[in-house]
């Protein structure tokens, strides 16, 4: 299984419209870390080749979404992008991003991103939120594939995924560098990073 060219160019094209955006560890906001889209996109092919993600049939949830580019990225791919952040201002971010974007898009006659993105504003572990979420897209925790974060409290996430997610769920740490961290009641599905930068662990 691979990605359609359309699609491909599309993630691409995405990719770099954020990229271009990005923040990192100096600055006014040096405490934000922006997720390597373009990195991504290659770890992206990784995964449908070996129905990691299996398209328009996973479902994906980022823990911590920030301006939900992750989201639209993962879009394309799966049946449902969930986000949560807890920064209402960094959450803000998204709506005037997605319309430059989606302007671009149009412009270059590529694909729009999927109707299928839901974002929340909140604390990625309390559980009236998961309530809210499962009420309003049909999704409870233990529902998603795919569960996505920044290199942010991977360790309090995954006890998180370990008690409450079906086996086989799939756990993407991103910002990890060549030593990859064991987390118990996973396996690495990878030994190395995919692209240098994203850690794949399968719940057991």
């Amino acid at each position: 299984m691979t990605i359609d060219e359309i699609t491909k160019q599309t993630l691409l094209t995405v990719a770099r419209f954020y990229d271009r955006r990005k923040v990192g560890d100096v600055g006014s906001l040096g405490f934000r870390r922006s997720s390597d889209l373009a990195k991504l996109v290659a770890c992206l092919d990784w995964m449908v080749e070996r129905r990691v993600l299996v398209p328009q049939s996973s479902s994906f949830l980022d823990l911590g979404c920030a301006d939900g580019r992750v989201n639209v990225l993962l879009s394309y791919l799966v049946k449902r992008s969930v986000g949560i952040e807890i920064d209402e201002w960094t959450l803000e971010e998204y709506e005037p991003l997605r319309k430059s974007l989606d302007s671009a898009l149009a412009q270059d006659q590529l694909l729009l991103p999927p109707e299928n993105i839901s974002l929340y504003l909140g604390d990625s572990t309390d559980e009236s939120l998961h309530q809210r979420i499962d009420h309003e897209t049909g999704l409870g925790f233990e529902d998603f594939d795919l569960y996505y974060t920044y290199l942010t409290m991977q360790e309090e996430f995954a006890g998180i995924i370990r008690q409450k997610a079906r086996s086989g769920a799939v756990f993407m740490v991103y910002g990890l560098g060549r030593i990859v961290p064991r987390l118990p009641g996973f396996r690495l599905l990878s030994e190395k990073p995919l692209e240098g930068v994203l850690a794949l662990y399968e719940k057991t």
